[in-house]
């Protein structure tokens, strides 16, 4: 889940296809076949059943393709955590069956990775519990993957957020929060191949909120102007609607970090840090983790969309720009609803912006709204305001429609792309499953559903 909070039915798959990939493609990690193409393609495979799995809550689940090998991290219908691999062309899967049992918390997704030279990490199934991470003895071998206690062996028993993501350099980097929502610090750490070591990779966590509060960042995305981009909101408790404060800071390499008017910051990062806020959006604002974007105007300019509460109360989408040396923030919606959060737990996201693109001489934004779907809405360059009515999103129309639970059903449907790019020889993979809706994290008394069947989709 976009760090993090659970997205509703195919939002989860539609903010995906809009967001940046964090994985493998973006740092020269995917070998992509040869010139003959995909072996899938080839052989005129389009989807491929992977296996039953839990149904009873949503949490998020990891395909990774590298090569011609394809991973799928995932909770079985036991509950427990499995990765399943494949050899491109082929339809038979090789399960590992990892020592981890998922409980009916949906921050617990399941996340990989793979190191430059090809071992596999995997780690997931923590909300505030000891680090649970597992490595591979073999490259690209899942049978071969062994729980290892710890990483740096600091900081890693109350661990939530694991994040894979990669330098400049194609090094491994791991990001996680250590503490609870409302008060945590949140650390990354840097993984060395040849002495398969982690490392932290500053000596301060990035952020610090210790017990009185923490962070909730998107990923980094660096930007075409060779920027990281951090963006993050604050958290008082674990109430949702005591996110407060929406930030920013830039950094060349992740290590060292300035303001957006290049004044360098000290770490650890916290909320009396001069010079980060973007928005003082109070607490009780509307103001939400997960619903924020960072983007780029026609100009290349960074833009950071994001949602809050207007005068009368209503939520509206937001755009912030670095102009002049301060921060203009521009009202681009006029709804008329209020997305009314508040307590703990996993919660559907209602209102929830991608990010902001410039192509074919159009300014557009892509939203999910609970009242208007998965839209594209044009958005003026000038005045930073929406245009007319939204556009359907159509890809989020097409892909893994036909395994859609019924109208009416208390299923959703969930779909998840390809850690390892966009496309591989030429096909894009991402997979699909269902299962009941969020529960704030809490057992239904009811218990689950039949497990539902995990499929990978193939497309050109």
């Amino acid at each position: 889940m976009f760090t993090r909070q659970l997205l509703s039915s195919r939002a989860l798959f539609w903010l995906a296809l809009s967001l940046p990939m964090v994985g493998n493609a973006a740092n020269g990690q995917q070998a992509k076949p040869g010139a003959a193409g995909n072996a899938d393609l080839r052989a005129g495979v389009r989807e491929i059943d992977v296996a039953p799995v839990w149904a009873g809550h949503p949490t998020g689940f990891a395909l990774l393709t590298h090569g011609d090998q394809q991973y799928v991290a995932y909770y079985a219908a036991d509950r427990r955590m499995t990765v399943a691999q494949r050899t491109l062309g082929e339809k038979q899967w090789h399960y590992t069956v990892l020592p981890s049992t998922i409980g009916w918390d949906s921050h617990n997704y399941v996340t990989m990775a793979l190191d430059r030279d090809g071992y596999l990490h995997v780690s997931g199934n923590m909300h505030v519990a000891p680090l649970i991470y597992f490595r591979s003895t073999r490259p690209g071998d899942a049978s071969s993957l062994v729980r290892v206690p710890a990483m740096t062996g600091k900081n890693e028993t109350r661990v939530t957020y694991p994040v894979f993501s990669y330098a400049r350099d194609g090094a491994l980097l791991f990001q996680y929060r250590f503490g609870r929502s409302g008060a945590g610090d949140t650390y990354r750490d840097r993984y060395d191949e040849g002495t398969k070591t982690w490392t932290s990779l500053t000596d301060q966590p990035l952020f610090e909120g210790g017990s009185d509060r923490n962070a909730y960042p998107l990923n980094p995305l660096l930007g075409p102007d060779g920027w990281y981009h951090q963006v993050w909101v604050w958290r008082e408790t674990p109430m949702a609607d005591t996110n407060h404060d929406l930030s920013y800071a830039r950094s060349r390499d992740l290590v060292h970090w300035e303001t957006a008017g290049g004044v360098p910051l000290k770490l650890p990062l916290t909320v009396h840090t001069p010079g980060i806020i973007v928005d003082a959006t109070p607490i009780h604002g509307g103001l939400i983790n997960g619903s924020q974007s960072v983007g780029f105007d026609a100009n290349g300019r960074l833009v950071i969309a994001f949602t809050k509460y207007d005068a009368q109360g209503k939520t509206q989408l937001y755009f912030a720009r670095w102009q002049k040396g301060e921060w203009k923030i521009n009202q681009a919606s006029n709804w008329d609803y209020r997305w009314d959060f508040h307590g703990g737990g996993s919660i559907p996201m209602e209102v929830m912006p991608g990010p902001l693109k410039y192509a074919d001489g159009q300014l557009t934004i892509p939203v999910h709204h609970v009242v208007y779907g998965d839209v594209v809405w044009r958005v003026d360059p000038k005045r930073m305001k929406l245009l007319g009515q939204p556009m359907p999103a159509p890809v989020a129309e097409k892909v893994g429609k036909e395994y859609a639970p019924p109208a009416g059903s208390p299923m959703i449907q969930h779909i998840a792309n390809d850690l390892g790019g966009p496309e591989a020889g030429g096909a894009t993979y991402r997979l699909t499953w269902n299962t009941l809706g969020a529960n704030r994290d809490r057992p239904r008394p009811e218990g689950a559903p039949p497990p539902s069947m995990l499929r990978l989709l193939i497309s050109r």
